[in-house]
C-alpha cells in the first residue's frame, strides 16, 4: 500500500519561545550538560534554575513584557542564563557588542530604547564593561550604587545590573537583583513565560555590515527557533552531541548554535575569548562533535598552531566555515574525517538561508553555499529589471523564509526598501543558482567596484589572493583614480613566518584575472577593523586614501 504524501516521514517544524526551549530541555534531561566552558560545566537544570532566578529579578526591578533588555557581556555561562532569563520575563534580548566604544554603545542603547542593561565583572581583567558604560553614558559614573537611572539622552534606560561581586557606581549589584527577586512569585514568572507569543520580538540584533552604522534587526521567537531547528536537522545534531561555537554571543554565529543545542539537548561548548591553544585543548577534552568556527581566521589559527597535529579531534563529524572554495578545500584536507560545509545567510534572515548537506560531494560543499534550508526559498533577480534569472545567471539574491526578520528598529523606510511587494527580502548580495538549486555567492551588490567602466567583484579578487599559500585573509576595497574612477586595493594578512612583498603579491595576480582586476596597491595588516565578525572595509579604504593623499571623490 502506498502511503499518501501527508503520511510520509518528515521533520516537523519546531517552534517555541526561547524560554520554553530551555525549560523543555531541562525537564527532559535535567542532568545533561547544557554548557561547557574551560572552567565550568552547567547542566540543563542548573541553567534553568539560574535563568528563572534572574527572570524573577528582572521582573522585580521593573522589566515589563515587551521591554528591551541589553546584554553587555562576554561569552560566559551567565551570559547564556541572561538570554533565557530575558525571554522568560517576556522581554526582548538585545546583545551588545563588547567591542563597541564611545559612539556605537550609546547609539545602540538609545536606538533600541533599552530599559535595562545586564553586564558583569567577570572579564574586568581584560575589559572593564561597566567602565565602557560609564564612558558612553553621561552621568552614569556619578550616580550612586544601587540606584535606578534617569540619564539625559536615555529616557527609556531605567537601570544597569552588574552581575558579580564588585559594586559599581550607577549599577544595581547582583545581590540587589537577587534580593528583589524574592518578591516575585513562581506563579508570576510562569504567567509571564506563558504569555509570550511566537511572533513576539525575541532578539534585536545590531549589525554593522561592512560600512553602515549599526541597525537593529527584529527577530521573532518563531524566526530564530525555526531557522536553527532546520540547521540542527541539516547538521544532524542530537542529544549527547557537543557543538563548539567560539564566536561571541552577541552574534548569530554563537546564538544560533546555542538555540540548536537547546532544541536538541546537545551541549554548547565555548570560551570567554578565542585563543587557539585553549580552543584545541577544549575540543579534545570535550570530544566536540560539531565545529562551528564559521570564519576562516578562527579555523586557520587552529590549523596553523603547533599543537594542532597532536590534538585528538577524532570525535568531530562536521564543521562550518564560510570562505572561498580553495580555502574550504584546504580546511577539508587538514581535517579529512570531518565533513566541511558552508552556508549563505545574514542576520536579517535569522542566520542561515542555504546550507551544504553532509551527504554532498566535496565540490558541492566547497564551491557552493548549498541548498535552501527546509521552508526557505531563494530566487535570483536581475538587479536592473527585477526579472527572475535563469539557472547560472548572476543577480541579486532574494529570500523568503520563516526565519526572516520583521524589520529594522526605528527605520520604516529602510524596512520597506528591504522587501519587494511580495514579501521577498532583497539581500543586496549577488549570486546564482545551479541546476540542482544550490546557491553560489558572488559578492555584495553594493560592494562592486567600477574600474574604467567595468564591474569588478572584490570577492573574486579576495578569493584569488587567498589561494596564495602565504595569505590567511584578504580584503579588497576601491580607492579613487583620476583615469579609471577607482581601482582595486588589497589588504592582506600573512601566515606566521610568511614573507612576501606587495610587488610579488601583485605579480601573483597577473595572468590569473583580467588586468583591470589586479590590485593597484597591496598593504599588509596584522589586525583588522571588525564589527562582530565582519571586516569593516570603510576604515581600510579611508586609511589608504589618507596615506596616498587622494581626494575621497577623486
Amino acid at each position: 500500500m502506498t502511503l499518501p504524501a501527508w503520511a510520509e516521514k518528515r521533520q516537523w517544524a519546531k517552534a517555541a519561545s526561547l524560554g520554553d526551549l530551555l525549560l523543555l530541555s531541562a525537564a527532559n534531561a535535567p542532568e545533561a550538560a547544557a554548557l561547557v566552558f574551560p572552567d565550568r560545566n552547567v547542566t540543563y537544570s542548573e541553567l534553568a534554575d539560574r535563568a528563572w532566578e534572574l527572570a524573577a529579578g528582572l521582573m522585580a526591578v521593573g522589566v515589563r513584557r515587551g521591554d528591551r533588555v541589553g546584554i553587555l557581556m562576554a561569552n560566559r555561562p551567565d551570559t547564556v542564563a541572561c538570554i533565557f532569563a530575558i525571554a522568560l520575563a517576556g522581554a526582548t534580548v538585545v546583545p551588545i557588542n563588547i567591542r563597541y566604544r564611545a559612539l556605537d554603545l550609546p547609539f545602540v542603547i538609545s536606538d533600541a530604547e533599552i530599559a535595562l542593561v545586564l553586564t558583569s565583572d567577570e572579564i574586568d581583567g581584560y575589559v572593564d564593561l561597566v567602565g565602557l558604560l560609564h564612558s558612553g553614558l553621561d552621568g552614569m559614573a556619578d550616580a550612586p550604587e544601587s540606584t535606578m537611572l534617569a540619564l539625559p539622552g536615555f529616557p527609556t534606560l531605567r537601570g544597569v545590573v552588574s552581575l558579580g561581586k564588585t559594586p559599581r557606581p550607577g549599577c544595581l549589584s547582583e545581590n540587589d537583583l537577587l534580593a528583589a527577586s524574592g518578591g516575585v512569585t513562581a506563579a508570576e514568572v510562569e504567567h509571564r513565560r506563558a504569555a509570550v507569543r511566537l511572533r513576539d520580538e525575541s532578539l534585536l540584533l545590531y549589525t554593522s555590515g561592512t560600512t553602515a552604522s549599526p541597525r537593529g534587526c527584529q527577530l521573532s521567537h518563531e524566526a530564530i527557533v525555526r531557522n536553527w531547528a532546520a540547521v540542527a536537522e541539516v547538521l544532524m545534531i542530537s542529544a549527547g552531541d557537543r557543538v563548539w561555537a567560539p564566536c561571541p554571543l552577541f552574534h548569530l554565529g554563537a546564538v544560533g548554535p546555542l538555540v540548536a543545542c537547546c532544541l536538541t539537548g546537545a551541549t554548547f561548548v565555548s570560551d570567554t575569548f578565542f585563543e587557539p591553544e585553549r580552543a584545541l585543548a577544549l575540543l579534545q577534552q570535550t570530544r566536540a562533535t560539531h565545529l562551528y568556527p564559521a570564519y576562516p581566521p578562527i579555523t586557520q589559527a587552529l590549523l596553523s598552531h603547533p599543537r594542532f597535529s597532536n590534538t585528538d579531534l577524532s570525535s568531530a563529524r562536521a564543521m562550518l566555515n564560510v570562505a572561498p572554495p580553495e580555502t574550504l578545500r584546504e580546511m577539508q584536507a587538514a581535517l579529512p574525517h570531518v565533513v566541511q560545509v558552508q552556508l549563505y545567510g545574514s542576520t536579517e534572515a535569522g542566520g542561515a538561508v542555504t546550507y551544504g548537506r553532509l551527504s554532498d560531494d566535496l565540490a558541492a560543499r566547497t564551491d557552493t553555499c548549498g541548498l535552501p534550508l527546509p521552508g526557505c526559498e531563494v530566487r535570483i533577480s536581475a538587479s536592473e529589471t527585477g526579472d527572475i534569472c535563469d539557472v547560472g545567471i548572476e543577480g541579486e539574491i532574494h529570500v523568503h523564509s520563516p526565519g526572516l526578520f520583521d524589520g529594522y528598529a526605528n527605520d520604516p523606510e529602510r524596512t520597506a526598501a528591504a522587501f519587494d511587494p511580495d514579501g521577498w527580502y532583497r539581500t543586496g548580495d549577488l549570486g546564482s543558482l545551479d541546476r540542482d538549486g544550490r546557491l553560489r555567492f558572488h559578492g555584495r551588490l553594493k560592494d562592486m567596484l567600477k574600474v574604467g567602466g567595468e564591474n569588478v567583484s572584490p570577492a573574486e579578487i579576495e578569493a584569488l589572493l587567498m589561494t596564495h599559500p602565504a595569505v590567511i585573509l584578504a580584503a579588497v576595497v576601491g580607492v579613487p583614480d583620476m583615469r579609471l574612477e577607482e581601482v582595486p586595493a588589497a589588504f592582506v594578512e600573512l601566515a606566521t613566518g610568511a614573507k612576501i612583498n606587495s610587488d610579488e603579491m601583485i605579480e601573483f595576480c597577473v595572468g590569473r584575472v583580467a588586468r583591470f582586476k589586479i590590485p593597484r596597491y597591496v598593504r599588509f595588516v596584522t589586525e583588522w577593523p571588525m564589527s562582530a565578525t565582519k571586516i569593516q572595509k570603510q576604515p581600510l579604504r579611508e586609511r589608504l586614501v589618507e596615506e596616498l593623499g587622494l581626494a575621497p571623490d577623486a
